[in-house]
């Protein structure tokens, strides 16, 4: 039987905000863990980026608390941009509920935090330091705390706020509910459980639910230098809300560069952006005002923007959890989406890894082709794609054994005349009509190019890709 969120025992202020949201039914982890969260109990719940679990501490957090002037739920998030994420999202899920959510971060102005805790506050979102640098300067009470947040543990974990975090928990009231979300469950975080947490209940969701049925995943087997031709191509194809993932910031910004060039609504974040321009970024995306968004890793764990209809691998991630936790920004809340992942020759093995971790195979998609495209960008010849494993292209000759062409002279046409190196030169195969030959990428353009300026036997010759 499907559950619903009102089969979930949610106050009615709350459920209205979530018909506002246009939400159709609940995920796997908020079915698990809500009435567990409204019954009173510690929760260690094991959930990646993608299954719903702001909503699944926030809807029963939204519920419990009565509103009063000091903080009475402290979340704690790895980065700035998931604790201004949480907090949006627990203030459209409680737009009809009185009750004040602060998010503190470092990077941010201090000073408008502090006039906001002295006006009254309910809930904190904040990352660690910036939480204990309020502690420190007396400016935020936590004696009145009844419900403790850890979200994407694990995460913090990597970011070495191990200490942060025992500190901050050391400094809560021991009548608290406390509430630990987490990807993965390092020993570190079962120690945690065990000195901070009152005999928790465990939710995990498995993995066979991590890839959302509701997301289309396709591939493209691509080189690097067409990479540019298939994603406008695609974005010209669909016009969607995209986000493209890149692995490094320097690619990041060349694509939201030649997008921009091209006339697309397009930008960029990564980890080298001011606060107050991601902050800008996001808003502009969220918003509409640009439907492009470029990032790198850092927006792919925590990132929750509605209406995302594709993700775009631009390039294929070296693992596969960050393959999911991206393609996991679409497809949410009932809704449809579509991953396209660019796959190039020497990285099909990562492709079988995500095929293999997600137990779903991925059909190859071909770029859309028909159509005008706004960009003046268009497919080239890629030899590095197209080589084998020792460099090596074919390239087929208009001419053969019908013209009595044998393989010395084609061995001489491409020394004497296209001035190839034999040591560039593999496999000649004078066939009927023509005759193919293995030719190492780096010379292969040029050796093309003087042959087809050549006449042989009578006849102007012709040479190009030779296609299997």
């Amino acid at each position: 039987m499907i559950k619903t969120f009102e089969s979930l025992g949610i106050d009615e202020r709350i459920l209205d905000a979530i018909r506002g949201m246009d939400w159709d039914e609940p995920s796997p982890v908020q079915v698990a863990t809500i009435p567990l969260i409204l019954e009173g109990k510690d929760i260690i719940g094991q959930a990646q980026t993608g299954t719903g679990k702001t909503a699944a501490f926030g809807i029963p957090l939204l519920q419990k608390i009565e509103p009063k002037k000091k903080p009475s739920a402290l979340i704690l998030c790895p980065t700035r941009e998931l604790a201004v994420q949480v907090s949006e999202e627990m203030k459209r899920l409680g737009e009809y509920v009185s009750l004040r959510i602060l998010s503190v971060y470092g990077g941010a102005g201090i000073e408008p935090q502090i006039n906001a805790m002295k006006q009254g506050v309910d809930i904190i979102v904040g990352t660690p330091g910036r939480v204990i640098d309020h502690l420190h300067r007396g400016t935020l009470d936590l004696n009145e705390i009844k419900y403790m947040v850890l979200d994407e543990a694990d995460r913090m974990l990597d970011m070495g706020f191990i200490d942060d975090i025992k500190y901050v928990l050391s400094k809560l009231p021991k009548s608290r509910q406390t509430l630990l979300f987490s990807a993965t469950m390092p020993t570190e975080i079962q120690s945690l459980s065990e000195k901070y947490m009152k005999e928790p209940e465990i939710v995990s969701v498995s993995e066979d639910i991590l890839v959302l049925p509701n997301t289309e995943q396709l591939y493209i087997p691509i080189g690097r230098r067409n990479k540019i031709w298939a994603l406008c191509r695609i974005l010209e194809a669909n016009k969607p809300k995209t986000i493209v993932f890149a692995q490094t910031k320097f690619i990041v910004d060349m694509i939201e560069k030649r997008l921009k060039s091209y006339g697309y609504p397009v930008a960029a974040i990564h980890g080298d952006l001011s606060q107050s321009k991601r902050e800008r970024v996001l808003k502009d995306f969220r918003s509409g005002k640009t439907n492009i968004l470029i990032a790198t890793d850092v927006a792919a764990r925590g990132l929750d923007i509605e209406g995302v209809t594709m993700v775009v691998n631009y390039d294929i991630p070296d693992s596969p959890e960050t393959y999911v936790h991206r393609i996991g920004r679409t497809g949410r809340a009932g809704k449809e989406g579509r991953a396209i992942t660019f796959v190039s020759a020497d990285e099909m093995h990562l492709l079988e890894a995500v095929e293999a971790f997600t137990e779903s195979k991925i059909p190859e998609f071909e770029v859309p082709t028909s159509g005008k495209v706004k960009a003046n960008v268009h497919e080239v010849l890629d030899f590095d794609e197209m080589a084998d494993i020792f460099g090596m292209v074919k390239i087929e000759i208009s001419t053969g054994g019908s013209a009595g062409t044998n393989t010395a002279e084609i061995l001489e046409l491409l020394t004497r005349k296209a001035k190839v190196s034999e040591m560039m030169i593999g496999k000649i195969e004078v066939g009927t009509k023509t005759t193919v030959a293995e030719i190492h990428k780096s010379v292969a353009m040029r050796t093309m190019r003087t042959l087809n300026q050549l006449n042989f036997k009578g006849k102007r010759l012709g040479a190009r890709p030779y296609k299997e």
